[in-house]
């Protein structure tokens, strides 16, 4: 179980302070799917960098099973089970596929395992383990690259950023055939970013943040209602925990 207590970050913007996340607290129960949505721009990917690492909030406190990883770096985090998929992947020059998933692994990886981690993606392995991590590789291509390196251990938490961003349609229906696939063995904990209906459609409970604060939060049949009118609807008030 992941829980987040009272996160506060703040960046320096035209001198002035403004608030990227403004005392967000959930927690994410095992084996639970969650999917934050909200605005571009509202905090969403910040809270899962904050959540992995990459960045640091200025007070709150994070747990993951009851340990308090708060001040742990990112290695530390994932170490301790979280995985995490960029909304940009980064490249890595001289590095191939089938490398970087050994590595994400943290074992030596056979062909057939690296062929079926690709294939889960929507990728002809084939024609991919030798390939570098470089410009050579489209958005897409790197996106699924990713997913596939979060897929290649197993973890207590997998925090996926828009991961439908950048890929085909074929591509994504795979995608979300996996995702049913974790949730259904109810291994892992999944938080996925993401604006897509049907992914949003898979959570078992629905985040909605905007302004770095969040505006809804609850399960997905009392949330998914109210997603094109949080401002508005008043129906699901303290049912959905909706916030004015």
């Amino acid at each position: 179980m992941l829980k987040a207590e009272n996160l506060v970050l703040h960046v320096e913007d035209n001198g002035a302070k403004k608030c990227l996340l403004d005392h967000i607290s959930f927690q994410v129960d095992d084996g639970e799917m969650l999917v934050i949505t909200g605005p571009n721009g509202g905090g969403k990917s910040t809270l899962a960098k904050v959540l992995i690492g990459i960045e640091k909030a200025e007070s709150g406190k994070i747990f993951l099973n009851g340990e308090d990883i708060t001040n742990y770096d990112i290695n530390h985090r994932a170490n301790a089970g979280i995985g995490y998929a960029f909304q940009q992947p980064p490249r890595f020059k001289g590095m191939t596929v089938q490398r970087l998933l050994a590595l994400a692994a943290g074992r030596e990886m056979s062909d057939q395992e690296c062929c079926k981690l690709l294939s889960d993606v929507g990728l002809c392995a084939e024609e991919y383990l030798n390939r570098q991590i470089d410009g050579t590789l489209s958005g897409g291509e790197m996106k699924r690259i990713e997913i596939a390196t979060v897929l290649a251990k197993e973890h207590t938490l997998c925090i996926f950023d828009e991961p439908e961003a950048g890929i085909d349609l074929w591509s994504f229906s795979m995608l979300i055939h996996k995702f049913e696939e974790i949730h259904k063995e109810k291994k892992q904990s999944l938080i996925v970013i993401s604006h897509q209906e049907k992914i949003i459609s898979m959570a078992d409970r629905i985040m909605v943040i905007d302004d770095g604060k969040i505006k809804a939060e609850g399960l997905k049949e009392d949330v998914l209602p109210c997603l094109n009118g949080l401002d508005k609807c008043h129906t699901c008030a303290g049912k959905a925990g909706v916030r004015e």
